[in-house]
């Protein structure tokens, strides 16, 4: 369905019947409906929004299904949304993927967020090393720490 054709069925429907209508048409899309969507329930506005904005980047992609539910797999991962890790998984599988591809979907998204811990505190170590702690006047000036201007 097209952007125009989606606006052209929240107009004729009503944002409230259009809603209802969306997370009908999302649990048969997904055999469930997302956490997300049911959490919005109660404001059509924000859900439909949501979802046009959902179905805006899904056209906009040049990737297939199964792509995007390995993608969705690794974010989910990374982030730790066990309700998103889990339909995502549902997902991938109901499209056909493999299990030894969805673990390595989630192997590789642990391996970015190791990757993303490690970097994150180095640089602030780092950053931390130039300062001292005691006066917070860069350490090479510091004559707390007896590297005082010679």
């Amino acid at each position: 369905m097209s952007f125009e054709d989606e606006l052209d069925a929240i107009l004729v429907k009503g944002k409230d019947k259009a809603a209802k209508d969306i997370l009908k048409a999302v649990e048969r899309a997904y055999g469930e409906v997302p956490y997300i969507f049911q959490f919005m329930e109660d404001d059509s506005e924000l859900l439909i929004t949501k979802v046009l904005h959902n179905n805006a980047i899904l056209r906009s992609s040049n990737l297939d299904a199964k792509t995007v539910e390995l993608i969705s797999v690794a974010v989910s991962a990374a982030l730790r949304c066990s309700h998103c890790l889990r339909l995502h998984i549902r997902l991938a599988g109901s499209l056909g993927v493999p299990d030894d591809q969805v673990a390595a979907a989630i192997f590789l998204a642990g391996n970015l967020v190791n990757a993303s811990v490690l970097a994150t505190a180095a640089r602030n170590l780092d950053e931390e090393r130039e300062i001292c702690r005691s006066c917070e006047i860069a350490s090479e000036t510091c004559e707390i720490n007896g590297r005082g201007e010679d």
